[in-house]
């Protein structure tokens, strides 16, 4: 899935007039947990965003998901940028701005809350997203690197002993 983030114009005079050259910062995801962005350059928007599309395809990467939140609360920073990425439970929806909401759909989060701090330039805020997702890591992955086992607990039944207070609630 592809979506334009941001798109610039830049000008230079020449002696005919003004030649312009735009740019298409484009981010790409497959919603199961690869993303990729690119800025895509040429003298037509068309062509902007199909290069940057093309771009961010080669450039995708994958990122740690827990069904469809993140596992761990999270900060990062990219230049000015700065962003704070929190799990939420099912059905929150993804509480988040223009950008960091093009990055996070890409990659297939469903329910996030995130907060952008700082510079609201589109790049660094891509980028300093993608640096945050890309900081996951399932707890599967750190037992595993410490070289530990995940041990599922049963749980345990509680007995209920007649005539108990738990057994019967009393009435009025």
């Amino acid at each position: 899935m592809e979506k334009v983030v941001f798109i610039n114009r830049s000008s230079k005079v020449v002696k005919g007039g003004r030649r312009f050259n735009f740019s298409a910062l484009v981010v790409i995801g497959d919603k199961r947990g690869r993303v990729g962005y690119a800025l895509g350059k040429a003298s037509e928007v068309a062509d902007a965003i199909r290069r940057g599309g093309e771009l961010a395809r080669n450039q995708m990467v994958p990122v740690s998901l827990k069904d469809a939140t993140i596992p761990h609360e999270v900060y990062s920073t990219y230049g000015g940028a700065k962003i704070l990425l929190r799990p939420a439970s099912p059905g929150t929806g993804l509480i988040a701005g223009k950008t960091v909401r093009a990055v996070l759909e890409s990659a297939g989060v469903k329910d996030i809350l995130t907060k952008s701090l700082g510079s609201s330039n589109a790049a660094n805020v891509v980028k300093a997203t993608l640096n945050a997702l890309l900081s996951l890591r399932l707890r599967e992955e750190i037992y595993k690197g410490r070289g530990m086992t995940i041990h599922k607990v049963k749980p345990t039944e509680v007995p209920v002993v007649p005539g108990s207070a738990v057994a019967a609630p009393a009435t009025a």
